[in-house]
């Protein structure tokens, strides 16, 4: 066979391929759906969907605080530049209505019309202080509009439903500049719309830095590892080329890259590096033993081959559990690294060695000297381990031991903002509503009247002041709107819109009045967001502070408690739902889809393990070394306080696929050993000095490429990288330590 016009023909269809790959890799786009967090197939979410189709998004909304640093929020300067940005708001795209301080108004309707009192008087400072005290006696003002130390005032912003990318950037654009414009020196903003558009930035700039860290990481591990420019050049070439198959093959898809995703080019970098370095290294080996091109060739390919195929097997496998969550973002992640893992694999047995047979064969001399000092280092800590069995036993118990106490204390819980770090900025305004205002965490409660009652009958109305009553003393829930609130607010505008008469009316003529009142308003978009146009559904609707999902839920088992005992069904009946209540439910499926994908990835190592030795005690040996770093980094996130999130969940699964490879390439050199006849002790020691090599410089090159992901400003990708560095570092010392003596003291081989 003529190798040379095979391996030009190999790199003529790879060149194509990737010509391919350029063009559906272009078509990329960044994207963050809100949405695409909630968990899919839930019932829960089709509820929602269902409840959004009447009342509309519960999240499409900017809160903006604009603060007096620390003087009276009563100060005219200020809330002249506060009405001012009102109006800017009001003429703005994409904006369907502002509430804003300096125009709510309290409502009056008499014998002869309908008139509103503004709350706030802004040119007649002289009527401050009345303006004040009618202020800060409306409990549903307080928190919401003002500031309850009366230095601070926010304006809530009703956006269109589901904003663009490009609508936000627009409307943030146009906010921000405004705020400039009028020199208001101290303001936040939070909503979706600025989440969207920031977090998509972020992601574009975090991805360029990954990448360009970890190509520079790898460059430097290649150098110390090989001292060659062709063994630097090749394996970078080849992974770069899997990194762009794979973003290919996501363009061809039409998949965007969104917060889960753009992890995808810099994992593939580091994953599909580990097959180049052992077939590289190997290759390096044999010529370094004097062998030519094509017969060293043929030999890495025969003995490193398998294990390449079975560790790629077993990276992938360990993403595509991820296919068991509920979390599109995160499937879709599992799903394209691994099929990355897979085209990484096909492109280093096709194209690296196309390219090592074209290119000019390795000076053997440097080829062994650069070999010399692996075999020095790796028999001292063979060494080690054998006179150490009993430490390096004990030693593992304890640190098992250690670590159960600390998975003990892990919780389970996430907040609205659990990927960006307490400094962000978008955190910092997010905490600053949370201490002057409501907060931002969005509540919905969905009101159906009893069968032949409708949401203005008098005893559905107590029943919703009732619950209104519960949500605000005990629940800590404000900015509440509900079709009780609408009634109370027309009572206390038909008696002279005195704030004591902000109340439900005492008698059905009161009611009636009232009635007429909301029959003519039926149809407007203001009151078709509380109440359906028949009356026979409502909406109760408030904003809270972010107490995090583990609390969330204890109040939410409180409050149906509440319903069940106190409120009458045959008069209103009630369901809990909404974004806010959809996240945290993803916590109901974190710890389940963790173990499923562990016990997957598991079963399918014990497989791998058994079919290779026919040992039911080799499969059990193997996952030891495995399991105890992923007990290690659960012990340091319990110790840390770190609570267990989605995002933190998928690290387990993450960690076990990669870490495990090194033992696969550990076994089945030992399988190899064994089958030539050789002695147990003999075959371990062969395998240690040959196989720890490479085991060693991919780790270390994993350990570099996923420790870049630290650099990142999303909670969730900086535990990501630091975790899973840590899970290989425990792996590798597992497997080089603890391994051989396991495999010493409990295997026996058969005799042939």
């Amino acid at each position: 066979m003529n190798y040379r016009k095979l391996s030009y023909l190999v790199l003529l269809l790879v060149a194509v391929l990737t010509a391919l790959s350029v063009f559906f890799a272009s078509r990329l786009r960044f994207d963050y759906n809100f949405d695409n967090f909630f968990p899919k197939g839930d019932p829960d979410l089709a509820y929602y969907f269902s409840y959004r189709d009447k009342f509309g998004n519960d999240n499409d909304y900017i809160l903006i605080g604009l603060d007096n640093q620390g003087k009276s929020l009563f100060d005219k300067s200020f809330l002249t530049k506060v009405d001012s940005l009102t109006k800017f708001l009001q003429r703005q795209p994409h904006v369907e209505a502002v509430l804003s301080p300096t125009t709510v108004s309290s409502p009056v309707i008499e014998q002869f019309g309908y008139f509103e009192i503004p709350y706030l008087h802004m040119y007649e400072p002289e009527r401050y202080e009345q303006d004040s005290i009618n202020i800060y006696t409306s409990r549903e003002l307080i928190g919401t509009l003002f500031s309850e130390d009366a230095t601070a005032v926010s304006l809530f912003v009703q956006t269109s439903d589901d904003l663009s990318k490009g609508a936000s950037d627009t409307l943030i654009a146009a906010l921000s500049q405004q705020l400039e414009r009028l020199q208001l020196q101290e303001k936040h903003v939070a909503g979706k719309a600025l989440a969207q558009s920031v977090f998509v930035d972020k992601m574009k700039v975090e991805l360029a830095i990954f990448m360009s860290a970890s190509i520079l990481l790898v460059i430097f591990f290649l150098w110390i590892t090989f001292r060659t420019a062709w063994g630097v050049l090749v394996p970078l070439v080849v992974v770069l080329l899997s990194v762009l198959w794979g973003m290919g093959v996501m363009g061809l898809f039409n998949k965007p890259i969104d917060l889960m995703t753009v992890l995808l080019p810099t994992i593939m970098f580091v994953v599909g590096m580990s097959d180049v370095i052992h077939i590289m290294s190997r290759y390096v080996t044999e010529i370094g033993n004097g062998m030519e091109k094509l017969p060293a060739l043929k030999l890495t390919v025969r003995e490193v081959g398998v294990a390449t195929l079975l560790t790629s097997l077993t990276t992938a496998i360990g993403f595509l559990t991820l296919l068991t969550t509920a979390i599109v973002p995160i499937r879709n992640f599992g799903l394209y690294t691994a099929i990355s893992i897979g085209l990484a694999f096909i492109l280093a047995f096709t194209v690296l060695p196309a390219i090592l047979l074209l290119i000019k064969k390795p000076n053997p001399v440097r080829a062994k000297r650069v070999s010399l000092s692996w075999p020095v280092l790796l028999r001292s800590l063979l060494r080690y381990v054998l006179v150490h069995p009993k430490a390096i036993l004990l030693c593992s118990a304890a640190v098992v031991a250690i670590s159960l106490a600390g998975i003990s204390q892990i919780k389970v819980d996430t907040t609205l903002l659990e990927d960006l770090g307490d400094k962000d900025p978008i955190v910092k305004d997010f905490q600053y509503f949370e201490q002057k205002f409501s907060g931002v965490r969005p509540f919905e409660l969905h009101l159906v009247a009893g069968e032949g009652h409708t949401m203005y009958d008098l005893e559905v109305l107590q029943q919703i002041d009732k619950l209104e009553t519960y949500l605000y003393s005990r629940y800590g829930l404000n900015f509440i709107t509900s079709p009780a609130t609408v009634v109370k607010t027309l009572n206390r505008a038909q008696n002279g819109g005195l704030q004591e008469h902000y109340t439900l009316p005492e008698g059905k003529a009161g009611l009636q009045r009232i009635k007429r009142r909301l029959q003519a308003l039926r149809n407007s978009n203001e009151l078709r967001s509380v109440v359906t146009a028949d009356a026979s559904e409502g909406r109760l609707t408030g904003k809270m502070k972010d107490i995090g999902s583990a609390s969330a839920s204890q109040r939410n088992d409180s409050l149906r408690a509440f319903i069940a005992q106190n409120i009458n069904p045959d008069l209103l009946q009630t369901r809990l739902t909404g974004s806010a209540l959809l996240l945290d439910k993803n916590n109901e499926y974190v710890t389940a889809n963790m173990m499923q994908g562990l016990l997957i990835a598991f079963a399918v190592i014990a497989v791998i393990v058994g079919l290779i030795f026919r040992s039911l005690r080799m499969v059990i040996i193997s996952l030891i070394p495995n399991v105890i770093p992923l007990l290690m980094i659960g012990g340091i996130m319990g110790f840390m306080g770190i609570n267990m999130t989605v995002s933190v969940s998928i690290i387990f699964t993450i960690a076990f696929g990669i870490a495990v490879d090194d033992t696969i390439h550990f076994l089945s050199k030992l399988k190899l050993e064994l089958l030539a006849g050789r002695s147990l002790p003999y075959a371990i020691k062969r395998t240690f000095i040959s196989a720890g090599k490479a085991i060693i410089i991919t780790s270390c090159i994993l350990v570099a490429g996923f420790l870049t992901l630290v650099l990142s400003t999303f909670d969730a990708t900086f535990y990501v990288g630091l975790f899973v560095s840590l899970t290989l570092v425990f792996a590798v010392v597992a497997d080089l330590f603890l391994l051989p003596v396991l495999i010493l003291l409990f295997y026996r081989h058969p005799k042939k």
